[in-house]
């Protein structure tokens, strides 16, 4: 008879983002005796056995640094061995930040970095920390009116747009290719990065910031496609899609769709109750996608996701 083999319970972590004026990051290095010893890490502890995630780390936070802190909403989970780790967003605290265990603590800047100092669950942390709250994906432009399509483009990155995916079904690489470059120019010019959808080689030759892979892709890849320099999403539709994108380490995912919508008429609507149940142990950032505008921000943000993504509710009416 096989001897049955029971699975230690997971361990619950929370951790806490704490911003400075400069938009610069708190991290705190783990001392030696503990495991990752001369690690850095996001400030946080253990959860008390009845105890609140959000209740757990004011209690760490407070311990590690001497600040009462104000928790707003989770921002990412991630699985990591026998890890659960729910990262929060920290609103405001009172009191000095200081420390009070003897940790080394350090102010950087989100995009400065580097995931290889950071414990393997910490590391999907900083990706959500350098994408934004909203990912436009650009409709299927009409070839006749390419002047509008890229007025919208320009609206939108004038805007709060910082992340967009071009997307052209149908289309050969001679016709993408220098519509691709003129958003690209749109693009880098406002400070926002340009995806295309699917061909990552295209991608690459020219210069865009990283692809987009459709789920049916992402199925046929081991690993990501792209340098961790560039950007690679992918779409997903349930937690074995997105378990896949982690697998292949892509740097974000959207899930879709939360909402019903035209666009996807056929497919049936996760909603929200289910769309936030597959953020359990995610381990990378998702944005909501389906039938949703900036109305819907709060929410997502509220279920972790890292925000929305959307064609219609974030594409912009170009002024006439």
């Amino acid at each position: 008879m096989a001897e049955l083999v029971v699975e230690p319970p997971r361990v619950h972590v929370v951790a806490g983002i704490l911003r400075d004026a400069n938009g610069n990051v708190l991290l705190a290095r783990r001392p030696a005796g503990k495991q990752d010893a001369g690690c850095w890490e996001f400030p946080g502890g253990k959860v008390d056995p009845g105890e609140s995630p959000q209740a757990a780390l004011v209690r760490e936070l407070h311990e590690e640094l001497g600040i009462r802190a104000s928790v707003g909403h989770r921002r990412i989970a991630v699985a990591s061995g026998p890890i659960i780790l729910d990262v929060y967003e920290v609103t405001g605290f009172d009191g000095t930040v200081h420390s009070r265990e003897g940790q080394r603590l350090a102010w950087i800047a989100p995009e400065r970095i580097d995931r290889q100092w950071l414990p393997s669950a910490d590391r999907p942390v900083v990706s959500s920390l350098c994408l934004p709250d909203r990912y436009l994906i650009a409709p299927v432009p009409d070839m006749r009116q390419e002047s509008h399509f890229l007025a919208a483009i320009e609206a939108a990155v004038g805007g709060d747009i910082r992340l967009v995916q071009l997307r052209l079904p149908g289309w050969s690489r001679r016709q993408i290719a220098p519509l691709a470059r003129r958003v690209r120019e749109i693009c880098q010019a406002a400070g926002a990065r340009v995806l295309l959808n699917g061909d990552w080689q295209m991608a690459c030759v020219l210069g865009l910031d990283g692809v987009h892979l459709p789920a049916r892709m992402a199925r046929g890849l081991r690993e990501r496609p792209l340098a961790s320099t560039l950007l690679v999403g992918v779409s997903c539709h349930d937690r074995t899609e997105l378990a896949n994108a982690v697998a292949m380490q892509a740097d974000f995912a959207t899930l879709s769709p939360v909402c019903a919508t035209a666009s996807h008429a056929e497919a049936p609507p996760l909603g929200w109750e289910r769309a936030g149940a597959c953020l359990a142990e995610a381990s990378l950032p998702v944005y909501a996608l389906g039938g949703l505008g900036r109305a819907d921000e709060p929410r997502a943000r509220d279920l972790g996701f890292q925000g929305i993504a959307a064609i219609r509710g974030l594409w912009p009416e170009p002024a006439e």
